[in-house]
């Protein structure tokens, strides 16, 4: 092998000797899925420890310091084992790239490192009861009082709030300004006084989305991310980066983890030479590797230092058709052993989880509709949708509690 650059930005010898690295890492790290979040947080530990966590952050904020181009084979190899990381995936694929991007040095001193290593959980706060899909009508606010923003308000469907330490909220601070003007980010702690955190029971039987109330929270001046009334602008771009982590999970490879699960229900159920249900999991196996290769070319653009597009939409609309498809097969296969299974056995509970879940696919970081909108407008350049609050001031808008 000669020692020219490779498409990475780094010689091939660079490239292999960095990715034997992370192989070796994960091989005595990685080779087990997480059993607890504790599991999480040494992993995430270690891998800061390794040097391979926050890979293109600077030292200085307790990342590796290294390229794009390293995060990319570090993805790549990472993702041919088991997630030993799952539930950091807002903590790190949201909130670790906003305050690196957005926040101020002090903010990134203080926050970053612990972030990166794992040693504290984030979460993002945008939607609320008569906030989802136009997360722009939001009603929390935060008003100035000296040297404290103080915040009042709810969220709804917070996933991880019950286990975060941090997040990122936005709230409304000019009111008098359109809708999507008067809105700024804001560093949350979550186990502050007049936070108030109410899990939400899912049909899976967990509890990963939460409402979260706040009464009077107050926080440092300096907790401000990015300027004030610029909320929006980092709203859409927190987005881009959740769209990206939802629908690029697994985009250092083409991978189609669905058409596994289903082939192997096909078979156990004696179905998998029916030829319509092969002709179904190719379908299955087609969307998954458009996926996957959307996925790959969105962290190119990142690794090429881009901030994440619409590409993002993509993928998560990828993920949620196939989601839907995956449910109406997993339903003809196991019948109502589909929606219901022995919690002792955890081969069972994959197909179960993978029907009750996929429920929510067209919902999670935006709505199916939310995502063809971006995608017809974006990347096809149709028409926007017309906007009948354009110019209006917010506090004139008869949105959630100000409809009555």
């Amino acid at each position: 092998m000669t020692d020219t650059a490779s498409d990475t930005g780094l010689t091939e010898a660079e490239a292999a000797e960095f990715r034997q690295k992370c192989i070796d890492f994960m091989e005595q790290y990685g080779t087990k899925p997480a059993a607890s979040l504790d599991d999480q947080k040494a992993f995430l530990a270690a891998a800061a420890e390794a040097g391979l966590a926050g890979l293109p952050v600077p030292t200085e904020y307790g990342g590796g310091g290294l390229t794009l181009a390293h995060e990319k084979i570090w993805r790549e190899v990472k993702g041919n084992y088991p997630m030993p990381d799952s539930e950091f995936i807002i903590s790190h694929g949201m909130c670790m790239p906003m305050l690196a991007e957005y926040g101020t040095h002090e903010q990134k001193e203080r926050f970053l490192a612990d972030n990166i290593s794992g040693k504290t959980m984030w979460c993002q706060m945008f939607s609320e009861p008569g906030a989802g899909s136009d997360v722009a009508s939001l009603q929390t606010k935060a008003e100035l009082d000296g040297d404290e923003w103080v915040i009042n308000g709810q969220k709804v469907w917070t996933t991880l709030a019950h286990k975060s330490d941090y997040g990122l909220v936005v709230a409304r601070t000019d009111p008098d300004q359109v809708k999507h003007a008067g809105i700024s980010m804001f560093i949350l702690d979550m186990r502050g006084e007049g936070v108030e955190i109410r899990p939400i029971h899912q049909i899976d039987g967990g509890s990963h989305f939460n409402e979260v109330f706040f009464s009077d929270v107050r926080i440092p001046k300096d907790w401000l991310v990015g300027d004030l009334n610029n909320g929006w602008n980092l709203a859409t771009a927190m987005l881009m980066y959740e769209r990206v982590a939802i629908g690029g999970a697994g985009a250092g490879k083409i991978n189609q983890p669905q058409f596994k699960m289903l082939r192997k229900a096909a078979e156990s159920s004696g179905k998998l030479d029916d030829p319509v249900v092969r002709d179904q999991l190719m379908q299955i196996w087609s969307m998954e590797t458009c996926k996957s290769l959307v996925a790959m070319k969105t962290r190119d653009e990142l690794k090429a230092g881009k901030n994440p597009g619409p590409g993002g939409s993509l993928g998560t609309q990828f993920g949620s058709m196939i989601a839907w498809r995956v449910r109406e097969m997993d339903l003809e296969f196991a019948g109502p052993g589909s929606v219901a299974w022995d919690p002792d056995n955890e081969a069972g509970a994959e197909l179960q989880r993978a029907v009750l879940n996929s429920f929510q696919s067209g919902i999670a970081g935006g709505t199916d509709e939310i995502q063809r909108n971006i995608i017809g407008d974006r990347v096809l350049g149709l028409p926007r949708e017309p906007s009948v609050d354009r110019g209006v001031p917010f506090r004139e808008l008869k949105v959630g509690t100000q409809s009555t």
